[in-house]
């Protein structure tokens, strides 16, 4: 017992020693190769802990070779652009101010609730308020808002604005969500004219289409640039 225990203290040590060494980024914050070291590490770790018959030696071996090749990997990154880009990836613009890049998204195999979920997370709850947006490699989502958008914004200036609202995602990559019709209390007729007025002639067509209770509206095409109008304030939309 004593000596599983030692075993244990050893390599936990030497494994904390060893993250250190690799750097402090946070799960969310590492590149892909830096990922898979670091749950091989963790996976390598648990055998000599848990194998009394596997000499320490051998089982802190492979954990430094591990740490050798990060180094390894993390120099040739800086050194060549396309190991880098071939390593770690590189950074996808996903909205721009045509809208929402749809080939963009396939490549990244993200869906429109990934790109709005991540747009909501950067502060902002309105696609039309997004002038860049751009995946990184570390897959977190950067936000670059309209100038009128930005952090100085006619709030801060004591401005007279409309009253914010929370924009209910109606059609998403050509498919009616009838679930968020109920929360809109609108029809299906209600969504057909709204494409109308967008110029789009039908669902399928319709990359994403949005609406709040102010009655803003918010339509994208697959493959053409976005559009916004407005429509008579709905009133009964849930907040």
């Amino acid at each position: 017992m004593l000596t599983t225990i030692v075993r244990v203290m050893i390599i936990y040590i030497i494994v904390l020693f060893l993250y250190r060494l690799m750097g402090k980024r946070q799960l969310g914050q590492m590149q892909p190769f830096e990922l898979v070291l670091t749950l091989i590490i963790a996976d390598l770790a648990t055998i000599p802990m848990a194998e009394v018959s596997v000499p320490v030696l051998e089982g802190i071996v492979p954990l430094f070779t591990l740490v050798l090749i990060h180094f390894a990997i993390t120099l040739l990154s800086k050194a060549s652009t396309k190991f880098s880009h071939f390593v770690s990836g590189k950074p996808v613009i996903v909205i721009n101010p045509n809208g929402i890049d749809y080939k963009a998204l396939k490549n990244l195999n993200l869906s429109i609730d990934d790109i709005t979920e991540a747009v909501r997370g950067a502060g902002y709850f309105k696609l039309e308020q997004v002038q860049y947006a751009i995946m990184e490699t570390n897959g977190k989502m950067s936000v670059f808002p309209k100038s009128e958008f930005a952090p100085l914004t006619v709030g801060d200036m004591k401005l007279d604005v409309e009253k914010s609202a929370l924009p209910i995602n109606i059609i998403s990559e050509g498919k009616i969500l009838k679930n968020n019709l109920e929360i809109a209390k609108i029809d299906e007729n209600f969504v057909l004219k709204l494409l109308k007025d967008a110029n789009i002639k039908k669902v399928k067509d319709c990359l994403v289409l949005t609406i709040d209770k102010n009655g803003s509206v918010f339509a994208q095409p697959f493959y053409d640039k976005y559009i916004t109008f407005n429509v008579e304030p709905l009133g009964q939309v849930s907040e």
